[in-house]
């Protein structure tokens, strides 16, 4: 399914009736939403049309929204979904929000695939931005499975993938594939990303919650495939990104002040582009529960080791209406 199967008489009712205009930003991922000044504030009716949106765009953005602060971000976050601490081993001073800064984020990625709850959603927003550069890319992770040849899909329905945040696959892939180096990481990061070791199956293949779809589940806390070998694994992860990273599956962001991007974190993958130098960039972002992914066979990730419940509850998500599968 695309997101021209979306019946667009539903959709329409929807957006109207939420007070929001939807402009495609990209064919397979991205749009942009005008006519709401996010908050904790906002009607009912608005929140479900923005939940709407982003299960349909996977991707959507907001601009001139200065009046934000972190309080208000968090409220708003309450509106769609359900808000999770800052993360399952990084800390913050109000464990709501996490600053994003620098460039640790310029590898594709997930957020936090190594536990069995994934986050549904992000939502960032931008505070201090480079003069040039530090823009953020999203690749649809629908669009990729669905572009996949009959042959290839059958395989992967039926595999399973470890991950986990003591193991990061981009890092060792530039060390012995030759792939792209990390920005350097601040003292004692590491350790505090890995205090807790998170471990998790997951299927390569999951459904969409909300809307049915088959997603590719994968990303930089893959460690390898069940029952493959370590040559296998690195051999078909990586035929596997290059589907999910595609150009032409991706949208590209160029924060100004003000701007918020909220993405559907069960449907993307993303890349922060670390092209602006020396300059800061600052960004905040809160984190909404997901549920637990189900493959293609009705069965659940399984957790190996770590307990995630301090972070977040397991959500319980319905299926949205206008959806070619439902």
């Amino acid at each position: 399914m695309t997101i021209l199967d979306i019946r667009p008489d539903v959709a329409a009712d929807i957006y109207a009736a939420g007070g929001i205009t939807v402009r495609k930003h990209g064919h397979h991922i991205g749009a942009i939403i005008d006519g709401v000044a996010l908050s904790g504030e906002i009607s009912d009716q608005t929140a479900y049309a923005i939940q709407y949106a982003l299960a349909a765009h996977r991707v959507i953005f907001f601009r001139d929204q200065h009046h934000l602060t972190d309080e208000i971000q968090y409220d708003f976050g309450g509106r769609i979904g359900s808000q999770t601490t800052t993360h399952p081993t990084l800390r913050s001073d109000d464990n709501r929000t996490l600053l994003v800064e620098g460039a640790r984020a310029n590898v594709w990625h997930t957020d936090v695939t190594f536990i069995d709850r994934i986050p549904k959603a992000s939502i960032l927003r931008s505070a201090i931005v480079p003069a040039y550069g530090g823009a953020t890319t999203w690749a649809s992770t629908i669009a990729a499975y669905e572009q996949l040849p009959a042959p290839l899909k059958a395989l992967v329905e039926n595999l399973w993938s470890v991950h986990s945040n003591a193991y990061d696959y981009a890092e060792v892939s530039s060390r012995i594939v030759g792939g792209p180096a990390q920005a350097v990481e601040p003292e004692g990061y590491r350790e505090e990303f890995t205090r807790t070791v998170f471990e998790t199956e997951h299927p390569v293949v999951r459904i969409h919650p909300e809307t049915g779809e088959k997603s590719l589940l994968l990303g930089n806390f893959f460690k390898e495939f069940v029952g493959l070998k370590p040559a296998e694994s690195t051999v078909l992860f990586q035929l596997l990104q290059d589907r999910i990273t595609k150009l032409e599956n991706t949208t590209r962001w160029t924060w100004q002040l003000g701007d918020v991007a909220i993405w559907d974190n069960r449907s993307t993958q993303h890349y922060g582009v670390a092209d602006f130098g020396e300059q800061p960039r600052k960004l905040y972002r809160t984190t909404l529960a997901g549920d637990v992914p189900v493959s293609v066979h009705g069965e659940s990730s399984r957790v190996r080791t770590g307990d995630a419940s301090h972070f977040s509850v397991v959500d319980q998500p319905v299926r949205l209406p206008g959806f070619a599968t439902n």
